[in-house]
């Protein structure tokens, strides 16, 4: 009875509120938010998979991928969840010096990763790849540019948060909210690998 008293005390001093999952409020809504993305993804890769090989006009798949720059993206990419466990390590030791710069290496990453994309989004129109050129355009253009919307969000929200730990403005747990953004962050890592996997290794 005690320990459930001073557990309760730990968490209502990190502002912490626990759900009947044994997970805290924040941590169930960041699950059921990417619960729901995993849907949306799910969609514009089934979308993609019906319709890559719907090419009545304009460039074929192989004639156009460049797939040792889209691996060396990609590698960029996963190093970035590599400084982001290094982020949120950080974050749970108080260490804001380097919260901070783990943070930044990671938004660094994460904009050269969508520096990348959009390098090749304007090779492939150069190539004759439009996004209404054939069914297999508009569908590789709606999936990789979506999922380069999530990482652009992802930096938006890593930087935000820099600047809060910078001011000592974060809400409520400060490594809670490092973790959810981290949260975030594997969960567009992971989805580039399955899109990577799906859309340029597998031909169609």
């Amino acid at each position: 009875m005690a320990d459930t008293a001073i557990a309760h005390d730990h968490d209502s001093d990190h502002g912490a509120h626990v759900t009947s999952t044994g997970l805290s409020n924040t941590k169930l809504g960041m699950w059921m938010f990417l619960g729901s993305e995993c849907l949306l993804f799910g969609g514009l890769i089934s979308t993609y998979m019906l319709y890559k090989g719907r090419v009545n006009s304009g460039p074929q798949p192989d004639q156009i991928f460049d797939i040792p720059f889209t691996s060396v993206s990609s590698f960029v990419l996963l190093m970035s969840s590599l400084t982001m466990v290094l982020a949120v390590s950080a974050a749970q030791r108080k260490d804001d010096r380097n919260t901070n710069l783990w943070l930044t290496i990671t938004a660094l990453l994460g904009a050269t990763f969508v520096g990348g994309q959009v390098y090749e989004f304007t090779a492939f129109y150069r190539e004759g790849l439009g996004f209404t050129t054939s069914l297999f355009g508009s569908s590789f253009y709606t999936l990789t540019g979506f999922h380069g919307v999530h990482v652009s969000v992802g930096i938006i929200m890593l930087m935000a948060l820099v600047g809060m730990i910078s001011r000592n403005r974060v809400p409520g747990n400060k490594a809670e909210s490092v973790e959810m953004v981290g949260l975030y962050w594997h969960f567009v890592d992971i989805v580039w690998i399955v899109i990577f996997t799906l859309v340029y290794l597998i031909p169609s």
